[in-house]
């Protein structure tokens, strides 16, 4: 937006060029209006005539509004890029119907103009009759959003860990639009290129993408931003990438894990790949194969195993990208040995009470009394373990070895007493 005041003389100029760019059926009214408003023409002390630019979309409606502060009632007029005279007051001297009088007052010319076009870009003058005239300019700026966006991909299908090109191009909008790439979730960076042609422009932008196996099935996404877009203006590709197999291998018997002589050992093969793996093998690496072990697809199962199985089971797999495959080492372990079932321990305690009984031998006439001392020294024999052969607790009575001294018993006048010694053993279990 800008303000000028005019030179006088120059106010007769504008009023002819408008007059001759009237129809020629409107041309005399025109005259007449001018040559009235002349007559009356203030001298536009405190008078501001003001505008403000325009940003319009392309199809879009723009409005112009030729504004006055502290109007006094003086003429106001609408021009566009050519100095054609748009609005004359009220009066629309141009036969273009897409403009139109949305409000006019000693204080403002408001006019809009639908169906914008590009070659509608241009500075449109608003003109205040007054002494001096005052002049003021609007700009309108059209934006035109990208005629089409493209993505291509260089190649259809891709190979795990290869190198690709992708490029969008938005063509034909004003002005140039940023292009940023995703995939998926991610942001990635391009690098963009852009053509101008007759004010509009073609941005191309180009992206190098490593791809994993990962990537099968994710959108390549391109969007762009550019202020005549509302929303997301984006296209797609969804990425096709072939890998070589993923080999796993899962124990489906025993259930434990843990194999024994004995057993049986069932392994399943699980594999994935894009193409899926057309080939899969089961080989016994630095050995052959045990005779009794069975394959079926994808599955090894061995009966009855034994240490002579032990060793590394390899599965294989093949697609036409690659092979791959996975390992198992059987490890076969003695038999679980049996375990008696506990028993309840019964503890016994035995008491023993020895009763040392001295029997005389019945020769004797007459009872033979005792003098003398024991001997202190004199120690009595303990019987022999194997001399006990009762042990339900009934009394046995056992000889015991020869007394190692008997003198303390001799009768001081008769002879030696052939005496015994007997040991009662009683044996109480509790």
């Amino acid at each position: 937006m800008a303000s000028a005041v005019l030179p006088s003389g120059s106010q007769c100029a504008a009023a002819a060029a408008a007059v001759a760019a009237a129809p020629p059926g409107l041309r005399l009214r025109l005259l007449l209006l001018l040559l009235s408003a002349a007559a009356l023409i203030p001298t536009g002390d405190g008078q501001n005539l003001f505008t403000k630019d325009v940003t319009v979309i392309e199809g879009e409606v723009a409005t112009i509004s030729c504004q006055v502060n502290k109007s006094d009632d003086s003429v106001i007029q609408l021009l566009n890029p050519n100095r054609q005279t748009i609005y004359f007051r009220d009066f629309r001297p141009l036969k273009d119907s897409r403009f139109q009088l949305l409000n006019f007052s000693s204080s403002e010319l408001k006019v809009s103009l639908t169906n914008v076009s590009i070659s509608d870009e241009g500075r449109y003058f608003c003109q205040l009759y007054t002494d001096p005239p005052q002049e003021s300019y609007t700009t309108i700026t059209v934006l035109v959003p990208p005629r089409n966006l493209v993505i291509d991909i260089q190649k259809d299908t891709a190979v795990e860990g290869e190198e690709i090109e992708v490029n969008c191009t938005a063509m034909a909008s004003k002005p140039a639009t940023t292009i940023r790439w995703f995939k998926g979730n991610t942001e990635l960076k391009g690098k963009s290129e852009v053509e101008e042609w007759s004010d509009m422009y073609t941005v191309t932008s180009q992206l190098m993408l490593k791809v994993r196996r990962e990537d099968d099935g994710v959108p390549v996404i391109c969007q762009v931003e550019h202020p005549a877009v509302t929303g997301n203006l984006q296209t797609q590709r969804y990425l096709e990438v072939q890998y070589k197999p993923r080999v796993h291998i899962q124990m489906t018997y025993p259930l434990q894990g843990l194999t024994r002589e004995g057993d049986a050992l069932e392994l399943t093969c699980e594999v994935s790949g894009k193409p899926q793996p057309v080939k899969v093998t089961w080989v016994r690496v630095d050995d052959e194969m045990p005779q009794h072990a069975v394959l079926s697809g994808p599955n090894l199962f061995i009966n009855n195993l034994n240490k002579t199985d032990n060793g590394t089971y390899r599965c294989e797999a093949y697609n036409v990208v690659g092979k791959a495959h996975s390992d198992y080492t059987l490890y076969v372990y003695d038999p679980p040995t049996t375990i008696p079932p506990p028993t309840t321990t019964t503890t016994t305690t035995t008491t023993t009470t020895t009763i040392l009984t001295i029997i005389t031998d019945t020769t004797a006439t007459t009872e033979p009394a005792v003098h003398g001392k024991w001997d202190e020294a004199a120690i009595l024999p303990f019987p022999t373990a194997s001399s006990i052969k009762d042990h339900s607790g009934s009394l046995s009575a056992v000889p015991s070895q020869t007394l190692p001294c008997c003198s303390p018993l001799n009768h001081p006048k008769s002879g030696a007493i052939n005496q015994q010694l007997f040991v009662f053993i009683i044996m109480r279990l509790n």
